[in-house]
């Protein structure tokens, strides 16, 4: 009698090995993999990660409610405003109540926070070169998994 061979949709779950064969396992250890390449570039400028992509976003558009900037980095507010609490301390942003709506927090850059904006601009770059792969490799990844990211979160 022939084997027939199986798809991985009819491959039993029992038989599946979750550090091979699981999608979430491959894009979580590859993000714990990003963030020990990003520490130490990212410690020199006193940043954690997530810090350093609210200076991007900041820096990109100064000026934004906490509601807007939470939405580009898929934070809820209790997560958001002690990061921005934290920047604040450290002088790179400003809080302050909107002048049309005080429910309404704006953050913008300072110049201590424009300054590491403009520092923070090689680290995509030296990411990069870690990486060994070619751009438009890794752009076609990139839009794999947003549009990935989109099916997952109904969009």
């Amino acid at each position: 009698m022939e084997e027939m061979s199986q798809s991985p949709s009819s491959t039993p779950e029992i038989d599946l090995d979750p550090f091979e064969d699981f999608l979430c396992f491959s894009v979580y250890s590859t993000g714990l993999a990003f963030n020990r390449i990003y520490k130490p570039l990212l410690d020199r400028l006193g940043l954690t990660y997530l810090q350093y992509l609210a200076i991007l976003a900041l820096a990109r558009q100064d000026d934004q409610a906490v509601s807007e900037l939470g939405e580009k980095l898929f934070l809820e507010s209790n997560t958001l405003t002690p990061l921005l609490k934290r920047l604040e301390a450290a002088g790179l942003v400003e809080r302050r109540r909107s002048a049309v709506d005080e429910r309404v927090v704006r953050i913008t850059l300072t110049d201590k926070g424009r300054e590491t904006a403009e520092q923070a601009r090689c680290v995509p770059a030296e990411l990069l070169e870690t990486t060994g792969i070619a751009v438009e490799e890794l752009e076609a990844l990139n839009g794999a998994i947003k549009k990935l990211r989109g099916q997952l979160r109904g969009k």
